[in-house]
């Protein structure tokens, strides 16, 4: 499982999130998906890269859930979410997906 590219999965968790949120309308089953989703990436970041990196990771995954409802009032939702899965998927690729696997830190 170690193998798995993390930056498609966190940029999947928000996009799946998101439509779970928006097709069902009970907002709170996104985020539902969006605690899996971040939970599994952690958990696979925390083994490859280390703990002070996955926060980093954690932070941005956060800090970008967090700017796509202020870039969704100026662009609308889907292109919202699609922007910052893209930025998701760039940051997890260059941090944790790039480097090679590391021993428990």
């Amino acid at each position: 499982m170690t193998s798995l590219p993390t930056g498609l999965l966190a940029a999947l968790t928000l996009v799946v999130g998101y439509a779970v949120a928006a097709g069902t309308g009970v907002r709170a089953l996104g985020g539902v998906v969006l605690l899996a989703g971040l939970t599994v990436c952690a958990a696979l970041w925390r083994r490859r890269v280390g703990t002070r990196r996955t926060a980093v990771l954690v932070v941005v995954f956060v800090a970008l859930f967090v700017a796509s409802h202020l870039l969704a009032l100026a662009v609308g939702a889907w292109p919202s979410v699609l922007l910052v899965a893209a930025a998701m998927f760039a940051a997890a690729h260059a941090l944790a997906d790039r480097v090679p696997a590391t021993v428990s830190r």
